[in-house]
């Protein structure tokens, strides 16, 4: 089955490198449950302040990065650069790389170069400015191709981390010990049938 995505949603890049087979169920299936990390950060997202020279929301797209998202805030008088909001303490990766693919976007917009973001974390109140280099770069690239080329009837591997199903809001469709549990039933049977 061929895919027709045109536009990566940038926040998709996040669900993918956290877990690409989480990102097959909420793209073709749509099933985003509502877990309580989800909630609340909804609901800090709805009720975070507006400080100094801070700008709510800003939807950008670019058909050459095949892109598109909203910047949770953006932050500057002559400079803007984006600003990207998380639920928890600490960030990783998968993060800074969505940030890296709103600061391509603005750039795109913008027609000049965007080299920094930041990472505000709810947990501890804290920010963190993040320099874009060319690994975040690249790796946006990648990751918007590898979204791209997704397709229903190529379903992706469960991740190594086992521990990324327990906060997951998609785990109840997913149902991963339940799948591993099967396809292990289904190669002894395999195995049986071929020994006899």
């Amino acid at each position: 089955m061929e895919n027709n995505i045109l536009l990566v949603n940038v926040s998709d890049l996040n669900q993918y490198l956290y877990c690409p087979r989480r990102l097959y169920y909420l793209m073709f299936y749509h099933t985003q449950g509502l877990n309580f990390v989800l909630a609340e950060g909804r609901s800090k997202h709805a009720h975070q302040s507006r400080r100094g020279q801070w700008y709510r929301e800003m939807y950008l797209r670019s058909d050459k990065l095949h892109l598109h998202g909203k910047i949770d805030l953006l932050e500057g008088r002559t400079k803007l650069m984006p600003v990207e909001r998380k639920h928890g303490t600490s960030f990783f990766d998968n993060d800074e790389v969505q940030l890296a693919a709103y600061c391509m976007l603005l750039e795109d917009y913008l027609d000049e170069p965007v080299r920094m973001g930041y990472l505000y974390l709810f947990g501890t109140n804290e920010r963190y400015a993040i320099n874009i280099t060319d690994w975040h770069r690249e790796k946006v690239l990648q990751v918007v191709q590898a979204i791209r080329n997704m397709t229903l009837d190529n379903i992706p591997e469960f991740v190594d981390n086992p521990k990324k199903c327990e906060k997951c809001s998609t785990v109840q469709y997913c149902l991963p010990e339940e799948t591993k549990m099967l396809e292990r039933e289904d190669a002894k049977k395999v195995r049986r049938e071929r020994n006899e």
